[in-house]
Formats: C-alpha cells, sequence, structure tokens
C-alpha cells in the first residue's frame, strides 16, 4: 500500500469530502486496510481564479509547492490536488515538488473516451473555463460545451456563494446551468470544481453528470490500494 499526500484548503469542504470518497471507495474491511494520508489543508493559499484572470497579483504556485514540498518530506508517494483550476499550474507543481501528481485532465479524458461520451458540459470557474483547461485535454477527443456569460456568473455564485460561504447550493440555480448545456448538445456534464461536489451531496444526481473530485478520489485509491467493485464503472 502506497501513502497519498493531499494538498488541501483550495477550499476546505471539498477536502473534507475528497478524504470521504477516498475512504469510502477503498476496499478495506478494517482501519488498517485503508489508505494512510497526509494532508495539509493550507485555506490560505491565494485564490488560484483571480491569479490566473488577472484580478491579484498573489502567485499561488509558491505556497503550494511549499506544501507539496513538505508531503514529500512526509514520505509520500504520489499527491492529490482537491482543486481543479489549480492544475492550470501542473507543470510547475510538478517540476517544484519532484513527487508525482495526479492529472486529472488527462484522466477525465481517457474516462470519457472509455464511456463513448462524444460531447460534454463543463461548470467550472471561470479560471479553468478561461485558460481553456478541460478544452486542451478534450482536444480532438470530445467537444466540449460551456455556458454563456449569465451561466457562467450563475456557476460562480454556486462556488463562491453557496459552497465556500458554507451556505446551501441553490438548486434552481444549477439545474438552469444544467439545462442550458443539455440543450448545447452535452451527453454528460463535467462537474469540474471540486466545490460543485458538494452539490452531489445535497441533491440527487443522476449519471448525465461526471463529478471529476469523485474521479479524482478513484484515481488516488487506484495508485495507492484497491477500490470497491462498486466504483470501478461509471462513477
Amino acid at each position: 500500500m502506497k501513502k497519498l499526500g493531499v494538498i488541501g484548503g483550495l477550499g476546505p469542504m471539498a477536502t473534507a469530502l475528497f478524504m470521504k470518497m477516498v475512504i469510502e471507495m477503498t476496499d478495506a474491511k478494517t482501519d488498517q486496510e485503508h489508505i494512510e494520508m497526509v494532508v495539509y489543508n493550507c485555506p490560505q493559499i491565494p485564490d488560484r481564479t483571480n491569479y490566473i484572470l488577472g484580478k491579484s497579483d498573489r502567485n499561488p504556485t509558491p505556497e503550494i509547492i511549499g506544501i507539496g514540498r513538505k508531503l514529500a518530506a512526509e514520505g509520500v508517494d504520489v499527491i492529490a490536488i482537491p482543486c481543479i483550476t489549480a492544475h492550470y499550474f501542473y507543470s510547475e507543481l510538478t517540476e517544484g515538488i519532484g513527487v508525482p501528481i495526479i492529472n486529472i485532465m488527462d484522466e477525465v479524458r481517457a474516462y470519457l473516451n472509455q464511456h463513448g461520451i462524444g460531447c460534454a458540459g463543463i461548470m467550472a470557474t471561470s479560471g479553468t473555463v478561461q485558460s481553456c483547461l478541460f478544452q486542451k485535454a478534450l482536444e480532438g477527443s470530445c467537444r466540449l460545451v460551456k455556458p454563456d456569460e449569465i451561466h457562467q456568473e450563475d456557476v460562480m455564485h454556486i462556488i463562491y456563494r453557496n459552497v465556500k460561504a458554507n451556505l446551501p447550493v441553490e438548486q434552481d440555480r444549477f439545474e438552469k446551468i444544467s439545462e442550458y448545456l443539455k440543450e448545447q448538445g452535452a451527453e454528460v456534464i463535467l462537474l469540474g470544481c471540486t466545490e460543485l461536489s458538494v452539490v452531489r451531496e445535497e441533491f440527487p444526481l443522476g449519471k448525465e453528470y461526471l463529478d471529476v473530485m469523485r474521479l479524482l478520489a478513484r484515481c488516488a485509491v487506484e495508485r495507492c490500494a484497491s477500490v470497491k467493485e462498486q466504483y470501478r464503472g461509471w462513477i
């Protein structure tokens, strides 16, 4: 069994939910069969979206690398970052930390290809959308549709004014965005921000959604231990 490092706090609720997912997905019958995790919950790291969009000059990369190096010193074998926007800095983080980091963009591409998805919709931060993280990852493989400006404002409202503010998710906003993306041809909607994983905890969501953080959790378990049978197919 390998040791998992988690760069957390981006945000805190998403980190707590990620840990829960890893524990639930691990094929373990005793405490001792669960994955050893070293988690640094650091919510003080500068906002990734604000930096990417040029609204802040506080580069979060040095602080994330600093945490990654602490994890490396703890002897972790692989690192997961339950913040999709942070993957914008993936190359710098990999080079600066020196421990393998799960590349969730590559995993999403492989997963959609495996399940024959030709068109996906995206709900994510404006930083993730405007930096084209998913667009580049899926190019030539799967068509990606994104919200228009008004619906993207609704996505950001759910992320920042609901989940990050520790308030209930406004289901009507979420459903309105979903319907728009389906009208654009989306067969599956990617919950491409870890904060949006909280929606799945509050409301039942069907197979027309792919919770990217759930995929990240499964990948983490696969690299460190064994995944329960029920999580090996569509998640």
